[in-house]
């Protein structure tokens, strides 16, 4: 029988490490398909769901109320400065510390006027002028295009700026300074609002002062509303639920908010920055004037509310399950609905996974979070977290699908590893985001499968 001569030997050769590849190839490519199961519960996850008024969580025992991951807290300027250049910070730094302790974060505002004057003494003495309301002449209202007010007053906002922009305790600052109780109107005054130049440089002294936290500009503004949401800011309305407590020809529902947000051309921004509501009296306020408490919350989602506060009061017994299901839908709700990835790989290579998102919110997360992959080997325990470059902060209300890729560290030597992601506190860089998936680690990983490296 003939032999195959040397290059035939050569060829048979080639042929086989060919085939050898390829079917080596085939496995890796083999895709491990992973379906984790949906969890129904309530998921406390930050910049997003109810907020507590000047108290904590440790503070609601005994009222029916949800949990909360923010805290509301309003300051007079004349509380935080009484002399100038003298700040309260401690105070300040103390009720991050107790927002941390009771695990929410931190929105505040700072107001000029309300019932009586709220402008430090000091800046009045200084040459600060002002008036005393037409409806009520015992109050004050700050003339707020006087030029000793908005020096003053921007040293102070650039102050609060400076050490707390980016605190990871706050989670956003109302644009406050102008109106009664720092809403951006002068009901029950006689007084005008400060004419649109003037409300720009108030803005401005906040936009120029808070780069990383969220801000957030009051409905009622009318032209700084506008100003306000073009660069950037969220938007709040602090009378969510009115269907006729002030007139019965007249409500915030329905013959103001539209109208507002059409004014100022702020129907997307929530695609971008926050918007938060506070109830107008409170929900049991409501259920007592009969008001229909589906349309109320149904409203609220609509404009893709992610942060509302009902005063720190009970819910109403009766409308409790209603107000559970609303909760989960305020703001972002992530469910992983799908993950696809090889099943081996080698040390140091490209680690290639497709993945199926589903945000059950009405809003999207607007806080960059880093996705991490967490591979843990199983025979040693040895852990490496690898950090994607995904930004979350795209992720709109319905499905989200997701295809990327990481490099793998080199030195993971071969073995069988579990396979977990998270998406990860920047600030921290531990997991924060609770995902609407059972499986939740102790440590807040969610393990979903396994890997060989070879």
């Amino acid at each position: 029988m003939p032999q195959a001569g040397p290059l035939g030997k050569r060829t048979v050769y080639c042929a086989f490490i060919m085939l050898t590849a390829a079917l080596l190839a085939c496995a890796a490519l083999k895709a491990a398909v992973v379906e984790p199961a949906q969890s129904d519960e309530t998921l406390l996850n930050p910049g997003r769901g109810f907020a507590t008024t000047h108290l904590f969580n440790d503070g609601l025992e005994g009222i029916l109320h949800p949990k909360c991951t923010i805290a509301q807290f309003r300051w007079y300027w004349d509380e935080l400065e009484p002399e100038e250049g003298r700040i309260d910070f401690r105070m300040i730094d103390s009720l991050l510390a107790q927002a941390h302790a009771n695990g929410q974060r931190l929105n505040f505002r700072v107001m000029c006027q309300n019932g009586v004057m709220h402008v430090p003494d000091w800046v009045r003495r200084a040459g600060a002028k002002g008036q005393k309301y037409q409806d009520d002449p015992k109050n004050w209202q700050p003339h707020y295009n006087d030029p000793v007010f908005l020096e003053k007053h921007a040293k102070f906002i650039a102050a609060l700026g400076a050490r707390y922009d980016g605190h990871p305790d706050v989670d956003c600052v109302d644009i406050g300074s102008v109106g009664r109780w720092g809403e951006w109107h002068t009901g029950g005054t006689g007084m005008e609002m400060p004419d649109d130049s003037t409300q720009a440089k108030v803005i401005d002294m906040y936009l120029n002062s808070f780069h990383k936290t969220p801000l957030i500009m009051l409905i009622g503004a009318g032209f700084g509303l506008g100003y306000a949401v073009e660069h950037g800011a969220g938007w709040r309305a602090d009378c969510l639920g009115d269907m006729g407590g002030f007139r019965e020809d007249w409500n915030h529902m329905e013959d103001f908010y539209p109208q507002a947000l059409a004014g100022a051309n702020a129907g997307e921004v929530w695609k971008h920055a926050p918007v938060v509501f506070e109830t107008c009296w409170t929900m049991q306020y409501w259920y007592d004037k009969g008001w229909d408490v589906d349309s109320i919350l149904t409203a609220a989602l609509d404009w893709h509310v992610s942060i509302l506060n009902n005063g720190s009061e009970s819910v109403p017994e009766a409308w409790w399950p209603k107000v559970q299901q609303f909760e989960k839908k305020m703001g972002y709700r992530f469910r992983l609905v799908r993950l696809r990835h090889p099943n081996r790989l080698a040390p140091g290579g490209t680690f290639m996974f497709d993945m199926d998102w589903e945000n059950q919110g009405v809003a999207p997360c607007y806080l960059r979070h880093t996705l991490a992959l967490r591979l843990r080997n199983v025979s040693t325990g040895g852990t490496w977290e690898v950090p994607t470059d995904v930004d979350i902060t795209g992720w709109l209300p319905g499905p989200v699908p997701l295809q990327s890729s990481v490099v793998l560290p080199a030195d993971m030597p071969s073995g069988e590893y579990e396979l977990a992601l998270a998406l990860l506190d920047p600030y921290s860089g531990k997991p924060a985001i609770r995902l609407a998936n059972a499986g939740r680690d102790e440590d807040g990983w969610y393990t979903l499968s396994r890997i060989r490296l070879r």
